[in-house]
């Protein structure tokens, strides 16, 4: 029992031989048990965020429009594993879900409102948003190498501000723990247990008549079609990309995909705990902040 305990790090021993909470050893547990925010309460938090813009720039004299052009279930994030069947059967992939963000970018009504104002007024829309040129340049090291830059101001920055706290704060933990995944990818895809069950992923699909090898084979196959279709080739494209898209996430399901893939990935991040480990608390600890406040600012998206 205590040697299971042990490699769960629960601890069977004394208090003085516990990892100490700094250790690496305490840090790469820690990152396998913080549990990540829902994509649900990730767009609760940039709901928040757009309100407080838009109540900012009211003060300044300016109108800005909150984006809120898909639904929840809409905005939910098709990564390299699927396994909800029935988001597949009614979405696919995700292509008209793509569509309907692209044509509402096409009719940002902020780019419109902007391009409206006299130009010495465009100048200071920009330094009330985001600060402008008198923005604070925030910078940071890649941890894969190379430089991280963002300017931080204005209305932007100040709702940052109220949700995440000190805006240099967040800004160095945000740009690390967004850019660690080059870091691992390459090893979870070689990983033993992951692969095997790609493989066994593989053999399901290609008895529903999908001979793909990997997720992403089976999702860019769908893509390979014109930007351009009639109504109706639009409509069979669709159909196919659904029936791909379901047996692609029933095969994942069967072959517990998305399961083994992420605890896979937790092991590889965990590895990176002792260089990065402070990062990564840092990161789920202001995001679970946000959070709260964003829960006191706008209601969960339908």
């Amino acid at each position: 029992m205590c040697a299971v305990a042990s490699l769960a790090l629960t601890g069977c021993t004394r208090d003085t031989d516990r990892p100490h909470p700094t250790s690496p050893v305490a840090k790469a547990e820690r990152t396998r048990q913080s549990p990540e925010l829902t994509y649900a309460e990730d767009l609760r938090i940039s709901d928040a965020e757009q309100h407080l813009v838009k109540q900012c720039m009211a003060r300044h004299g300016y109108r800005f429009w909150e984006e809120r052009t898909l639904t929840l279930e809409e905005s939910r994030p098709v990564g390299y594993v699927q396994d909800d069947v029935r988001w597949a059967r009614t979405h696919g992939y995700g292509s008209r879900i793509m569509a309907k963000e692209d044509r509402a970018r096409l009719r940002n009504p902020n780019l419109a409102y902007r391009a409206s104002l006299p130009t010495a007024r465009q100048s200071t829309y920009d330094t009330a948003l985001d600060g402008g040129r008198t923005a604070t340049l925030l910078k940071i090291e890649a941890p894969g190498g190379g430089t991280i830059t963002k300017r931080s101001g204005g209305c932007t920055g100040e709702a940052e501000k109220k949700l995440y706290g000190d805006p240099k704060t967040w800004f160095r933990a945000d740009s690390t723990v967004s850019n660690l995944r080059p870091l691992y990818v390459g090893k979870l895809l070689r990983d033993q247990e992951f692969s095997g069950a790609v493989r066994d992923w593989s053999r399901c699909m290609r008895r529903a008549g999908h001979p793909y090898r990997d997720p992403n084979e089976a999702r860019q196959a769908m893509r390979e079609h014109g930007t351009r279709q009639t109504r109706a080739a639009e409509a069979r494209t669709f159909a196919a990309e659904t029936r791909t898209a379901t047996a692609d996430a029933g095969c994942a399901r069967a072959a517990s995909l998305k399961s083994i893939g992420k605890e896979r990935e937790a092991h590889y991040v965990g590895e990176l705990s002792a260089e990065y480990g402070d990062a990564l608390d840092t990161y789920r600890r202001l995001k679970r902040a946000a959070l709260a406040h964003a829960e006191q600012i706008v209601p969960a998206r339908a």
